[in-house]
């Protein structure tokens, strides 16, 4: 007979406001293995190293942007969910864009040079022959 075992849930802050400061933190900040989820969200071990950090940082007496810049100079801009815009993140923020219109710009310019061509370079709509 084998016994189950079960992993034990890591104990929340004996503070009270200070889990809150913590997970308000950790909304913020990115998980560097799931890339989508932020360290709050993630149940990878990264992450929770990660939160039980800035748990400890925040017991240490750091501010939330202390935090957040010592984070951000770990593991650089990346970690932030929401990167500032600068010059090294302005394709983050700017390339949906830029996308989206060159992706309209090639649809206007191909269907303007279809509406050119005469009729008998398109084939013709004939059902089958049965």
């Amino acid at each position: 007979m084998s016994a189950a075992s079960a992993a034990e849930a890591v104990p929340a802050a004996a503070d009270p406001v200070l889990e809150a400061r913590m997970l308000k933190i950790a909304a913020e900040l990115r998980c560097l293995v799931c890339q989508n989820q932020t360290i709050a969200d993630s149940h990878a071990d990264l992450a929770i190293d990660l939160r039980q950090q800035v748990r400890e940082l925040l017991q240490k007496g750091m501010t939330d942007q202390q935090i957040t810049a010592y984070m951000t100079d770990r593991y650089g801009d990346f970690v932030l969910y929401r990167p500032p815009f600068k010059a090294t993140t302005v394709l983050l923020w700017a390339g949906p864009g830029v996308m989206l219109v060159g992706g309209l710009l090639v649809l206007v310019l191909v269907l303007r040079k279809r509406s050119r061509m005469p009729e008998d370079r398109f084939d013709a709509d004939e059902p089958p022959v049965s």
